[in-house]
């Protein structure tokens, strides 16, 4: 069971003449306005023991409290499910999330999932939105997430992402040979004709902006190190292709398998075998949400992805 959020606060007298939900979100920081507003009218935030509503003005002087019971936001089952914990303390966790996992339970996947997994090793979880989830991997995916364990840590975590603080840097290898690095700065949205699909639009997409490096170059294909600095879904995946360099082993985005010409066999039986994006969130870094001290984790590739490389090295050292 978890404790209840309990909190006291006066209203400063220079904030007379304000409404209440503006001052509960000065005074209560660590919640969003739209929490605290859902606390005010379900009488769990109170005006000097009263109930009141969000548009109330305030005078000053007044005592604000909150005491909550936080309740489960999902019917989720915890399943004991191993995970590969990098960090772990009592405000949030960092897991390497290995590919062929979902994320979150969805229509036609249930259970089995990482949330499954959190509420299991962290029941008070399940009353966190999404678990405490704040971003997302793709199923196929690997590399750092990092999940909140308290509401506090949840609103910090989200305010960081939407402030473009939280620094995420992956690996990935793509087909073709680039030149140099960039940036893809092209707003995306669900694509016009396949809607499961994510797409660059010209009209009505949100912005999406994705900074590449050049790890190392091969015959055929690049190692490349990639930065987001917007997190919509499958973003790279979708900017690689659009420029014309699709990751390996991406299905959705990089058409049919392309072997390339005088390779080796290893290398085509390789990726023949690689069935799924060549993408690792190697790198995380963000400000933790209750020291204010900026961290910073960092995980190799999973197994296959290694292979791969070797693979394109031995290739390159055939030619």
């Amino acid at each position: 069971m978890t404790d209840p959020i309990k909190l006291e606060a006066k209203v400063p007298s220079e904030r007379a003449g304000s409404r209440l939900d503006q001052v509960a979100a000065e005074l209560f920081s660590d919640f969003s306005r739209s929490r605290l507003q859902q606390w005010i009218k379900e009488g769990d935030l109170l005006v000097d023991g009263q109930l009141s509503r969000s548009k109330d003005k305030l005078l000053g002087g007044e005592v604000l409290t909150v005491n909550v019971d936080l309740e489960p936001e999902g019917e989720w089952e915890p399943e004991p499910l191993e995970l590969d914990i990098t960090y772990e303390d009592e405000h949030l966790l960092v897991i390497n999330k290995p590919d062929r996992l979902v994320v979150h339970p969805a229509a036609g996947n249930y259970t089995g999932t990482l949330l499954n997994g959190l509420i299991h090793h962290v029941p008070d979880n399940e009353n966190l939105p999404r678990a405490g989830i704040v971003h997302r991997l793709d199923k196929d995916t690997t590399g750092l997430m990092v999940v909140a364990k308290s509401l506090a840590a949840h609103h910090s975590l989200v305010q960081q992402l939407q402030e473009r603080t939280v620094s995420r840097e992956y690996q990935a290898v793509v087909q073709g040979v680039m030149t140099g690095g960039g940036t893809v700065d092209k707003p995306m949205g669900r694509h016009p004709q396949a809607r499961t699909k994510m797409a660059v639009v010209a009209f009505g997409g949100k912005d999406a902006i994705t900074h590449y490096r050049i790890i190392k170059r091969f015959a055929n294909h690049t190692h490349i190190r990639v930065k987001l600095e917007t997190g919509r879904t499958h973003q790279i995946r979708v900017h690689m292709s659009h420029i014309g360099y699709p990751l390996v082993g991406d299905a959705v985005y990089g058409g049919r398998l392309r072997l390339p010409k005088g390779a080796t066999p290893e290398l085509h039986d390789t990726l023949r075998h690689f069935k799924r994006q060549a993408l690792h969130a190697a790198k995380l870094g963000l400000i933790h949400p209750e020291t204010g001290e900026y961290m910073e984790w960092q995980v190799p590739p999973p197994a296959d992805f290694e292979t791969l490389l070797a693979a394109l090295e031995a290739d390159a050292r055939a030619v």
